[in-house]
């Protein structure tokens, strides 16, 4: 009896054995380390909104290409402010896309672009735009929840990249030191 039953048992644990590791196979290896890409150039000369708005959410950049993660910055600003292009360069885009206005900029000497959500375009694909020039208007969205923001993104060909580093440390650490005048001795 107790034969029967170890041969009955045996393919069952058999194909146990070489099934169980095809149930491994469903997690993906994990992404393998990649050499750090050419430095992000500082030559940002205004913020896309404001004077320095607050980061409501800030960039995560995701474990893997297709994984969790904010490939980009929001930035408080309220519905129908100027939209700003950070550095001189071209649109490239400046349309809708899944019913949000997204505008995107190639970064003029650079293989950066930039892209600015949800902003209804005053400029067309092929202008060429200034540092500070204003590229469309902040449109009400749904992206930051309750709360207006702008989305601004920054991609070197398809790897997202943390946008403020494109902010020089003056303007991202609230402007230049101001000389003020001392007042005369008594």
């Amino acid at each position: 009896m107790r034969y029967v039953t170890l041969w009955t048992a045996l393919p069952l644990v058999l194909a146990a054995a070489l099934l169980t590791p095809l149930a491994w196979a469903d997690a993906p290896p994990p992404a393998p380390p990649t050499a750090p890409g050419p430095r992000v150039p500082t030559l940002a000369s205004a913020w896309p909104v404001g004077t320095r708005p607050p980061v409501l959410r800030g960039w995560q950049p995701p474990p893997t290409v297709y994984g969790p993660g904010h490939r980009g910055v929001d930035l408080a600003a309220p519905p129908g402010s100027p939209v700003r292009a950070v550095a001189p360069g071209r649109v490239l885009f400046a349309g809708r896309v899944a019913g949000r206005g997204v505008i995107s900029l190639e970064v003029r000497g650079t293989d950066l672009r930039t892209t600015y959500e949800p902003v209804r375009a005053s400029v067309g694909a092929g202008d060429e735009v200034g540092a500070g020039e204003v590229v469309g208007t902040l449109e009400a969205g749904a992206h930051c929840g309750p709360a207006s923001c702008v989305h601004w993104g920054l991609l070197r060909g398809g790897t997202y990249l943390d946008p403020l580093s494109l902010l020089p440390p003056w303007l991202l650490n609230g402007g230049p030191s101001r000389l003020l005048p001392v007042p005369p001795a008594a």
